[in-house]
């Protein structure tokens, strides 16, 4: 089963239409049209059995060179979550329960935590 085609997501308030660009096996890439934004998903078989499932969002823009001011230049980021099961021992929803506490802790009270950890706090 495939995500939706096309997907959304809200970046500052910003909705970025992200249609499906490439699929091919357990690999799949959406882009925005501009091609500063694309989200990936992958699924892959890794030692001793384990499944790795990846979903991530690469971000880029152009701002301010800090070497000079009168160009720019292009700077990106990403972020990703990844879920690395052993073959047996965990359910689809154990790991989603798993997840569903880290993510809560990432963005309970706006986000504190999250916000503390790009801070550099530990």
């Amino acid at each position: 089963m495939a995500f939706a085609d096309p997907l959304t997501v809200t970046i500052s308030a910003v909705p970025i239409t992200l249609p499906r660009v490439f699929s091919q096996g357990s690999e799949t890439k959406y882009s925005s049209a501009d091609g500063l934004v694309s989200l990936s998903a992958n699924h892959t078989l890794v030692k001793q059995g384990r499944e790795r499932h990846l979903l991530r969002i690469d971000h880029s823009k152009l701002t301010a060179n800090p070497f000079d001011s009168s160009e720019n230049v292009k700077v990106n980021m990403a972020a990703y979550t990844v879920f690395d099961i052993p073959p047996a021992g965990y359910t689809d929803a154990e790991a989603l329960a798993v997840w569903v506490g880290f993510n809560t802790l990432m963005t309970a009270s706006t986000n504190a935590v999250t916000t503390k950890l790009l801070g550099g706090e530990s």
